[in-house]
């Protein structure tokens, strides 16, 4: 189906569920954008490639830019405060952080599709509140908009960013919402930003058994300095003992390509390789 048509089968379901004379989606150049209040969303994708063939692309990751409908972006936390306010927005009857997160994942499917393969994969975060605020059928929704685009399920992952100690509360729950996407297909990735202790990490990794692992070479060299390869190997042979992949993001020098190579880590993605992005 044609990409101006998609944008408009979208626009009409999103006029449906939300009875309002309002159509988020907007195509431009051939790249599509989401109106939610006064927040303009769109893509930014880089490419994930082989460690020791970095020619070779397995899948992308895909992160959102946002700005104000005035075209200047935003910091996390001013979006955080616009989604939680959105009620109050006028021209807008999205209310709830799960209706942002299903409009930005839309978004990226829709402008993903010139670079969708059958055998890559797409890592598309979901926000944890997005898993807690759905009590069953995780990931039906999406669904939908997947194979109306055309691709399956089994080529998303979905990836949940692991950060801070708060989510120990709520792992449980968490983790059922993630097996629920699972079952439909899905696959599953935690991203650690900050490891709070190799413990944690480890004990995550081992109760969702996640189809990849990823973590911030920086950060890991920020934190670790001279240990960083030795935590990243101890990581990794847990990562591996789940038949998981593990994914070293942040590639900014050779320094953090090497160490990507000597941890044995599967996949790179960063600067250092100069991805594809828009």
């Amino acid at each position: 189906m044609p990409l101006t048509d998609l944008v408009e089968h979208f626009n009409d379901r999103f006029e449906r569920e939300h009875h309002a004379n309002y159509r988020p989606l907007i195509i431009e150049n051939d790249l599509v954008s989401g109106i939610f209040g006064s927040l303009c969303i769109s893509s930014s994708f880089s490419a994930l490639r082989q460690t020791d063939n970095p020619s070779i692309i397995t899948g992308h990751a895909v992160k959102i830019k946002v700005a104000t409908c005035g075209a200047r972006h935003l910091h996390s936390y001013e979006i955080e405060n616009l989604v939680a306010n959105s009620d109050t927005t006028p021209n807008t009857h999205f209310e709830s952080v799960i209706n942002f997160d299903r409009l930005t994942r839309t978004v990226h499917m829709l402008n993903y599709l010139p670079l969708a393969e059958s055998e890559k994969v797409l890592f598309l975060e979901v926000d944890p509140r997005h898993i807690l605020g759905i009590k069953k059928d995780h990931g039906a929704y999406f669904e939908t908009i997947i194979e109306r685009c055309g691709l399956t399920t089994h080529n998303t992952v979905m990836v949940l960013a692991v950060t801070g100690g708060s989510y120990l509360t709520y792992s449980a729950a968490l983790i059922t919402g993630l097996t629920n996407y699972r079952k439909r297909g899905y696959q599953i990735a935690l991203r650690f930003d900050h490891l709070i202790s190799d413990a944690h990490a480890a004990d995550l990794i081992h109760k969702l058994t996640p189809d990849y692992v990823s973590l911030s070479a920086r950060q890991m060299e920020v934190e670790s300095g001279s240990n960083a390869l030795k935590k990243l190997h101890a990581l990794k042979r847990v990562i591996t003992s789940t038949q998981g992949l593990g994914i070293l993001r942040q590639i900014d020098h050779k320094k953090s390509e090497l160490l990507a190579r000597h941890s044995g880590f599967d996949m790179v993605e960063g600067h250092y390789y100069n991805p594809i992005s828009n």
